[in-house]
Protein backbone atom coordinates (compact mmCIF):
# COMPACT_ATOMS: atom_id res chain seq x y z
CA UNK A 1 0.00 0.00 0.00
CA UNK A 2 1.64 3.51 -0.81
CA UNK A 3 0.69 5.67 1.51
CA UNK A 4 -0.11 9.42 0.47
CA UNK A 5 0.84 12.54 2.02
CA UNK A 6 -0.14 11.39 5.35
CA UNK A 7 2.63 12.92 7.35
CA UNK A 8 2.64 16.30 5.55
CA UNK A 9 -0.73 16.72 6.72
CA UNK A 10 -0.15 15.68 10.43
CA UNK A 11 3.43 17.35 11.25
CA UNK A 12 2.21 20.84 10.76
CA UNK A 13 5.11 23.49 11.12
CA UNK A 14 5.35 25.88 14.45
CA UNK A 15 5.72 28.60 11.45
CA UNK A 16 2.61 27.70 9.37
CA UNK A 17 0.25 26.96 12.57
CA UNK A 18 1.68 30.79 13.70
CA UNK A 19 1.42 32.43 10.65
CA UNK A 20 -2.53 30.99 11.13
CA UNK A 21 -2.76 32.12 14.53
CA UNK A 22 -1.73 35.42 13.46
CA UNK A 23 -4.07 36.21 10.74
CA UNK A 24 -6.46 38.01 13.09
CA UNK A 25 -9.93 39.39 12.72
CA UNK A 26 -8.62 42.53 11.30
CA UNK A 27 -7.19 40.53 7.67
CA UNK A 28 -10.90 39.02 7.65
CA UNK A 29 -13.87 40.22 5.53
CA UNK A 30 -16.59 41.63 7.02
CA UNK A 31 -18.62 39.02 7.11
CA UNK A 32 -16.29 37.02 9.67
CA UNK A 33 -15.90 39.87 11.83
CA UNK A 34 -19.62 39.70 12.85
CA UNK A 35 -19.66 36.43 13.22
CA UNK A 36 -20.55 34.71 15.57
CA UNK A 37 -23.28 37.14 17.17
CA UNK A 38 -24.82 33.90 19.04
CA UNK A 39 -23.77 30.70 20.58
CA UNK A 40 -21.62 28.13 18.54
CA UNK A 41 -22.96 25.17 18.58
CA UNK A 42 -20.41 21.72 18.53
CA UNK A 43 -21.73 18.54 17.95
CA UNK A 44 -19.47 15.51 19.70
CA UNK A 45 -20.81 12.14 18.19
CA UNK A 46 -19.47 10.37 20.98
CA UNK A 47 -20.24 10.38 24.86
CA UNK A 48 -19.09 12.96 27.35
CA UNK A 49 -15.63 11.99 28.56
CA UNK A 50 -14.82 10.16 25.85
CA UNK A 51 -11.68 11.58 23.72
CA UNK A 52 -13.69 13.44 21.53
CA UNK A 53 -15.22 15.11 23.81
CA UNK A 54 -12.22 16.06 25.61
CA UNK A 55 -10.50 17.53 22.99
CA UNK A 56 -13.63 19.81 22.03
CA UNK A 57 -14.19 20.81 25.82
CA UNK A 58 -10.35 21.63 25.99
CA UNK A 59 -10.78 24.05 23.34
CA UNK A 60 -13.81 25.84 24.61
CA UNK A 61 -12.62 28.38 27.03
CA UNK A 62 -10.23 29.54 23.91
CA UNK A 63 -13.04 29.74 21.70
CA UNK A 64 -15.37 31.85 23.74
CA UNK A 65 -12.98 34.19 24.52
CA UNK A 66 -12.10 34.73 20.78
CA UNK A 67 -15.63 34.50 19.41
CA UNK A 68 -17.26 36.23 22.54
CA UNK A 69 -19.58 33.92 22.50
CA UNK A 70 -20.40 30.68 24.38
CA UNK A 71 -19.57 27.48 22.29
CA UNK A 72 -21.76 24.85 23.56
CA UNK A 73 -21.19 21.01 23.21
CA UNK A 74 -23.88 19.15 22.33
CA UNK A 75 -22.68 15.04 23.01
CA UNK A 76 -24.77 12.74 20.25
CA UNK A 77 -23.50 9.48 20.15
CA UNK A 78 -25.00 6.70 18.39
CA UNK A 79 -24.52 4.33 15.30
CA UNK A 80 -21.03 4.87 15.02
CA UNK A 81 -20.73 8.66 14.88
CA UNK A 82 -22.94 8.88 12.22
CA UNK A 83 -26.06 10.32 14.29
CA UNK A 84 -24.03 13.39 15.32
CA UNK A 85 -22.30 13.79 11.98
CA UNK A 86 -26.18 13.62 10.30
CA UNK A 87 -27.24 16.35 12.67
CA UNK A 88 -24.33 18.72 11.20
CA UNK A 89 -24.76 17.65 7.63
CA UNK A 90 -28.56 19.09 7.77
CA UNK A 91 -28.05 22.12 9.96
CA UNK A 92 -28.37 25.37 8.28
CA UNK A 93 -25.10 26.99 7.07
CA UNK A 94 -24.14 30.01 8.57
CA UNK A 95 -21.52 28.44 11.02
CA UNK A 96 -23.50 28.02 14.38
CA UNK A 97 -23.91 24.39 14.20
CA UNK A 98 -20.14 22.44 14.00
CA UNK A 99 -19.34 18.84 14.31
CA UNK A 100 -16.13 16.77 15.53
CA UNK A 101 -15.90 13.95 13.24
CA UNK A 102 -13.49 10.77 12.89
CA UNK A 103 -12.62 8.14 10.72
CA UNK A 104 -15.93 6.46 10.80
CA UNK A 105 -18.73 8.51 10.20
CA UNK A 106 -16.01 10.21 7.23
CA UNK A 107 -13.88 7.75 5.62
CA UNK A 108 -15.31 4.72 6.47
CA UNK A 109 -18.98 4.96 6.89
CA UNK A 110 -19.44 5.08 2.75
CA UNK A 111 -18.72 1.58 2.11
CA UNK A 112 -19.78 0.08 5.47
CA UNK A 113 -23.09 1.04 5.38
CA UNK A 114 -25.99 0.40 2.19
CA UNK A 115 -27.02 3.68 2.92
CA UNK A 116 -26.11 6.36 4.82
CA UNK A 117 -28.35 9.82 6.04
CA UNK A 118 -25.62 11.89 4.41
CA UNK A 119 -22.70 11.95 2.46
CA UNK A 120 -19.38 13.13 4.06
CA UNK A 121 -18.14 14.19 0.72
CA UNK A 122 -21.18 16.35 -0.21
CA UNK A 123 -22.38 17.59 3.02
CA UNK A 124 -19.53 18.52 5.03
CA UNK A 125 -16.89 20.93 5.02
CA UNK A 126 -13.74 20.03 6.59
CA UNK A 127 -12.69 22.82 8.62
CA UNK A 128 -9.33 21.63 10.72
CA UNK A 129 -7.74 18.63 11.90
CA UNK A 130 -7.81 18.45 15.71
CA UNK A 131 -5.81 15.17 16.30
CA UNK A 132 -4.30 11.58 15.52
CA UNK A 133 -3.27 8.83 17.18
CA UNK A 134 -1.42 5.76 15.68
CA UNK A 135 -2.27 2.15 16.90
CA UNK A 136 -0.01 0.19 18.59
CA UNK A 137 0.19 -3.83 17.59
CA UNK A 138 0.30 -6.05 21.15
CA UNK A 139 0.52 -9.50 21.38
CA UNK A 140 0.69 -12.02 24.64
CA UNK A 141 3.61 -11.66 26.80
CA UNK A 142 4.75 -14.79 25.86
CA UNK A 143 4.26 -14.52 22.27
CA UNK A 144 7.10 -16.33 20.67
CA UNK A 145 7.53 -13.33 18.06
CA UNK A 146 9.30 -9.72 19.74
CA UNK A 147 8.99 -7.96 16.60
CA UNK A 148 6.67 -7.82 13.90
CA UNK A 149 9.04 -9.92 11.09
CA UNK A 150 9.21 -12.44 13.36
CA UNK A 151 5.15 -12.39 14.22
CA UNK A 152 4.32 -11.85 10.41
CA UNK A 153 6.43 -15.00 9.91
CA UNK A 154 5.07 -17.08 12.82
CA UNK A 155 1.45 -16.22 11.46
CA UNK A 156 2.30 -17.61 8.24
CA UNK A 157 3.21 -20.49 9.80
CA UNK A 158 -0.04 -21.36 11.96
CA UNK A 159 -1.86 -20.95 8.84
CA UNK A 160 -5.77 -20.09 9.96
CA UNK A 161 -5.04 -20.75 12.79
CA UNK A 162 -4.46 -17.34 14.03
CA UNK A 163 -7.16 -14.76 15.26
CA UNK A 164 -7.11 -11.05 16.41
CA UNK A 165 -9.29 -8.90 18.53
CA UNK A 166 -10.24 -5.47 17.57
CA UNK A 167 -12.29 -2.89 19.20
CA UNK A 168 -14.81 -3.23 17.46
CA UNK A 169 -16.44 -4.27 13.52
CA UNK A 170 -15.22 -1.31 11.13
CA UNK A 171 -13.26 0.08 14.20
CA UNK A 172 -9.70 1.62 12.96
CA UNK A 173 -8.24 -0.92 14.81
CA UNK A 174 -10.08 -3.30 12.72
CA UNK A 175 -9.29 -1.67 9.63
CA UNK A 176 -5.91 -1.58 10.45
CA UNK A 177 -5.26 -5.11 11.09
CA UNK A 178 -6.58 -6.05 7.74
CA UNK A 179 -4.51 -3.34 5.66
CA UNK A 180 -1.59 -5.30 7.91
CA UNK A 181 -2.58 -8.27 6.51
CA UNK A 182 -3.39 -7.30 3.39
CA UNK A 183 0.03 -5.76 3.13
CA UNK A 184 2.23 -8.72 4.74
CA UNK A 185 0.25 -11.61 3.12
CA UNK A 186 -0.51 -13.37 6.40
CA UNK A 187 -4.20 -14.65 7.48
CA UNK A 188 -5.87 -14.29 10.58
CA UNK A 189 -9.48 -14.12 12.02
CA UNK A 190 -11.43 -11.00 12.94
CA UNK A 191 -12.68 -11.47 16.69
CA UNK A 192 -14.71 -8.38 17.24
CA UNK A 193 -15.37 -7.16 20.94
CA UNK A 194 -17.21 -3.94 22.26
CA UNK A 195 -14.45 -2.20 23.15
CA UNK A 196 -10.50 -2.16 23.79
CA UNK A 197 -10.75 -3.56 27.65
CA UNK A 198 -11.98 -6.93 26.65
CA UNK A 199 -10.04 -6.73 23.37
CA UNK A 200 -6.88 -6.58 25.09
CA UNK A 201 -7.85 -9.00 28.21
CA UNK A 202 -8.86 -12.13 25.20
CA UNK A 203 -4.93 -10.78 24.09
CA UNK A 204 -3.53 -11.26 27.17
CA UNK A 205 -4.89 -14.50 27.67
CA UNK A 206 -4.01 -15.63 24.33
CA UNK A 207 -7.27 -16.21 23.56
CA UNK A 208 -6.55 -14.00 20.02
CA UNK A 209 -3.11 -13.49 19.37
CA UNK A 210 -2.89 -9.66 18.55
CA UNK A 211 -4.20 -6.52 18.70
CA UNK A 212 -4.01 -3.36 16.84
CA UNK A 213 -5.29 -0.38 18.91
CA UNK A 214 -4.07 3.14 20.93
CA UNK A 215 -1.21 2.75 23.13
CA UNK A 216 -2.92 4.48 26.26
CA UNK A 217 -6.03 1.74 25.74
CA UNK A 218 -3.10 -1.34 26.55
CA UNK A 219 -0.80 0.37 29.09
CA UNK A 220 -2.26 -1.35 32.10
CA UNK A 221 -1.75 -4.53 30.46
CA UNK A 222 1.61 -3.52 28.83
CA UNK A 223 2.98 -2.49 32.72
CA UNK A 224 1.68 -5.70 34.42
CA UNK A 225 3.61 -7.78 32.07
CA UNK A 226 0.66 -9.24 30.24
CA UNK A 227 1.36 -7.61 27.33
CA UNK A 228 3.70 -6.92 24.78
CA UNK A 229 4.02 -3.94 21.91
CA UNK A 230 6.29 -5.04 18.89
CA UNK A 231 5.42 -2.10 16.25
CA UNK A 232 3.35 1.12 15.64
CA UNK A 233 1.15 2.11 12.36
CA UNK A 234 2.61 5.53 12.35
CA UNK A 235 5.26 6.55 9.92
CA UNK A 236 7.59 7.72 12.58
CA UNK A 237 8.10 6.25 16.10
CA UNK A 238 6.42 7.64 19.11
CA UNK A 239 7.93 10.09 21.44
CA UNK A 240 6.54 8.03 24.22
CA UNK A 241 8.09 4.91 22.88
CA UNK A 242 11.12 5.57 20.69
CA UNK A 243 12.40 2.35 20.97
CA UNK A 244 9.28 0.63 19.25
CA UNK A 245 9.84 0.29 15.72
CA UNK A 246 7.27 1.37 12.84
CA UNK A 247 5.32 -1.43 11.15
CA UNK A 248 7.52 0.65 8.00
CA UNK A 249 10.71 -0.19 8.92
CA UNK A 250 9.87 -4.12 9.49
CA UNK A 251 9.76 -4.03 5.57
CA UNK A 252 6.51 -1.86 4.40
CA UNK A 253 7.29 1.47 3.51
CA UNK A 254 4.32 3.91 3.28
CA UNK A 255 2.17 1.85 5.95
CA UNK A 256 0.53 4.33 7.77
CA UNK A 257 -2.54 3.75 9.44
CA UNK A 258 -4.09 6.42 12.05
CA UNK A 259 -7.43 7.28 13.94
CA UNK A 260 -8.16 10.57 13.18
CA UNK A 261 -10.60 13.41 14.12
CA UNK A 262 -11.47 17.24 12.63
CA UNK A 263 -13.90 20.21 13.02
CA UNK A 264 -16.51 20.11 9.77
CA UNK A 265 -19.40 22.37 9.21
CA UNK A 266 -22.76 21.82 6.99
CA UNK A 267 -21.82 22.49 3.04
CA UNK A 268 -22.30 26.02 1.76
CA UNK A 269 -20.81 27.66 5.32
CA UNK A 270 -19.36 30.92 3.44
CA UNK A 271 -15.94 30.99 2.83
CA UNK A 272 -15.01 33.45 5.18
CA UNK A 273 -16.22 32.04 7.97
CA UNK A 274 -14.83 28.53 7.25
CA UNK A 275 -11.40 30.49 7.34
CA UNK A 276 -12.44 32.39 10.78
CA UNK A 277 -13.17 28.70 11.94
CA UNK A 278 -9.70 27.42 10.97
CA UNK A 279 -7.61 30.42 12.25
CA UNK A 280 -9.52 30.51 15.60
CA UNK A 281 -9.08 26.30 16.26
CA UNK A 282 -5.43 26.48 15.07
CA UNK A 283 -4.79 29.40 17.66
CA UNK A 284 -6.88 27.19 20.68
CA UNK A 285 -4.60 24.32 19.76
CA UNK A 286 -1.33 26.36 20.51
CA UNK A 287 -2.40 26.83 24.13
CA UNK A 288 0.30 24.86 26.84
CA UNK A 289 -2.91 23.63 28.96
CA UNK A 290 -4.62 22.05 25.64
CA UNK A 291 -0.95 20.75 24.07
CA UNK A 292 -0.47 19.07 27.64
CA UNK A 293 -3.08 17.66 27.85
CA UNK A 294 -3.37 15.81 24.73
CA UNK A 295 0.03 14.97 24.65
CA UNK A 296 -0.53 13.11 27.84
CA UNK A 297 -3.31 11.24 26.00
CA UNK A 298 -0.95 10.30 23.27
CA UNK A 299 -2.57 12.10 20.88
CA UNK A 300 -0.80 14.03 17.94
CA UNK A 301 -2.11 17.36 17.75
CA UNK A 302 -3.22 18.43 14.66
CA UNK A 303 -3.57 21.91 12.50
CA UNK A 304 -3.21 23.63 9.04
CA UNK A 305 -6.09 24.90 6.35
CA UNK A 306 -8.56 23.66 5.61
CA UNK A 307 -7.48 22.34 2.35
CA UNK A 308 -5.09 20.18 3.43
CA UNK A 309 -7.42 18.25 5.62
CA UNK A 310 -9.67 18.27 2.69
CA UNK A 311 -6.63 16.37 1.20
CA UNK A 312 -6.17 14.33 3.59
CA UNK A 313 -9.58 13.00 3.74
CA UNK A 314 -9.48 12.28 0.08
CA UNK A 315 -6.44 10.23 0.68
CA UNK A 316 -7.98 8.21 3.29
CA UNK A 317 -11.25 7.35 1.79
CA UNK A 318 -9.46 6.06 -1.32
CA UNK A 319 -7.40 3.96 0.71
CA UNK A 320 -9.69 2.75 3.28
CA UNK A 321 -12.25 1.89 0.68
CA UNK A 322 -10.34 -0.19 -1.20
CA UNK A 323 -9.74 -1.94 2.23
CA UNK A 324 -13.02 -2.15 2.85
CA UNK A 325 -14.22 -3.28 -0.07
CA UNK A 326 -11.60 -5.74 -0.16
CA UNK A 327 -12.30 -7.56 3.06
CA UNK A 328 -16.44 -7.15 2.45
CA UNK A 329 -16.95 -5.46 6.06
CA UNK A 330 -20.62 -4.33 6.24
CA UNK A 331 -22.10 -2.67 9.46
CA UNK A 332 -25.65 -3.39 8.15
Amino acid sequence: MKSSNTRRVFVQTTVATASLCLMGLGALPAAAQSWPTKPVKVVVPAPAGSSLDVIVRGMSETLTKRWGQPMVVDNKPGAGGTIGMDIVAKAPADGYTLGIGFNGPIAFGPFMFKKMPYDPAKDLIPIVLTSSQPNVLAVPAAHPANNLREFIAWSKSQGDKVSYASVGLGSSSHLSMELLKASAGFEATHVPFNGSPPAALSVAQNETQALLTVEPALLSLVQGGRLKLIAVTSQQRLPTRPDLPTVAEAGFPGFDALAWNGIFAPTGTPAEVVNRLNADINAAMTEPAFRQNMIKQGLIIGGGTAASFKTFIDSETRKWGSIITKAGIKLD
